[in-house]
């Protein structure tokens, strides 16, 4: 019995050190394709816990010009895995800076849409493809993303029928539809209102593209919510200063509308850009990770109830 218990142990650890391994090896998820984006990673955070886990693909904002990877990334990823999820952090492609000073798109090649559109397909693609090496339940597949990051989850969930990796010459082999999404203080118009986040808007479409009517309207979450999405945990706060709270009662009214199954949390004071940074939480704000859990963990008993 001794001899067993120790088998167990070191079992035990082996798991540990393998988890923290693969929590602190990101993976250049294009290496080997022909896509040239060595930039794009996907960082997994695997819970110390067997599995197999629930899965979370992270996505941070930053108006598709940058990535807020602290409070929207790494922050959010460590918390999920505390919780025994299987959190993937993406560090997905976006304008960058310098076409943000420069608006230098006009003449110079960049990204933007369908860039990032393909980054998250590809993570979903590799989550599920590895699932059992990372310890992954392959039919609990989440996307949760934060203002541009929100706009793009929501995105992938919307247009998961459009096979963007097809266009790379790469069989993706695995659904690319998420199993929940979570869009937080989420970009969701793109059309000409006042409520539009117009930084983001050109983040996505790059310049010159900016006045394309179609495009906006394919890409504004509104307009394509369908019956057949999966659930989806909304969240954002009245005061936002930067992305209007009217974005996301327009993505609400739409889910409600298809009868989308879903949750709308909406605080009056909170701002934008908490992530799951703790000193910036408002008295209301602090309490969205719970919300989220509390959701999350009924989501799953409903399910094993069907």
């Amino acid at each position: 019995m001794r001899i067993r218990g120790i088998l167990l142990l070191l079992l035990l650890l082996l798991r540990l050190l393998l988890s923290c391994e693969l929590s602190a090896q990101p993976v250049r998820i294009w290496s080997g394709t022909p896509v040239r984006a060595r930039e794009v990673m996907l960082t997994p955070y695997l819970p110390d816990i067997p599995g197999p886990a629930p899965a979370v693909i992270v996505c941070p904002g930053g108006s598709y010009f940058w990535l807020d990877v602290e409070h929207e990334g790494e922050m959010v990823a460590e918390w999920l895995r505390r919780e025994g999820f299987a959190a993937f952090l993406l560090q997905y492609r976006t304008g960058g800076w310098f076409n943000f000073v420069f608006h230098s798109r006009w003449m110079l090649d960049g990204y933007r849409f369908p860039d990032m559109m393909e980054d998250i397909q590809r993570a979903i693609q590799l989550v599920r493809q590895g699932a059992s090496g990372y310890g992954v339940n392959p039919d609990r597949v989440g996307v949760m993303g934060f203002s541009a990051g929100g706009h793009l989850v929501m995105l992938s969930a919307e247009l998961a029928d459009t096979d963007f990796l097809a266009k790379q010459g790469i069989e993706a082999g695995v659904s690319l539809r998420p199993d929940f999404v979570a869009p937080i203080y989420p970009v969701v118009t793109l059309q000409d209102r006042e409520e539009t986040h117009k930084r983001s808007r050109r983040g996505l479409l790059g310049e010159g593209r900016t006045h394309n009517l179609s495009l906006r309207d394919s890409l504004s979450l509104e307009k394509h919510v369908h019956p057949g999405l999966p659930p989806v945990f909304l969240l954002n706060c009245v005061d936002d200063p930067i992305v209007d709270y009217r974005n996301s009662e327009l993505l609400d009214s739409a889910l409600t509308a298809n009868k989308v199954p879903h949750l709308y949390v909406q605080y009056k004071i909170g701002g934008h850009g908490f992530g799951a940074d703790p000193e910036k939480f408002s008295d209301e704000t602090k309490q969205w990770q719970a919300t989220f859990l509390h959701w999350f963990n009924d989501l799953i008993t409903k399910k094993n109830d069907e």
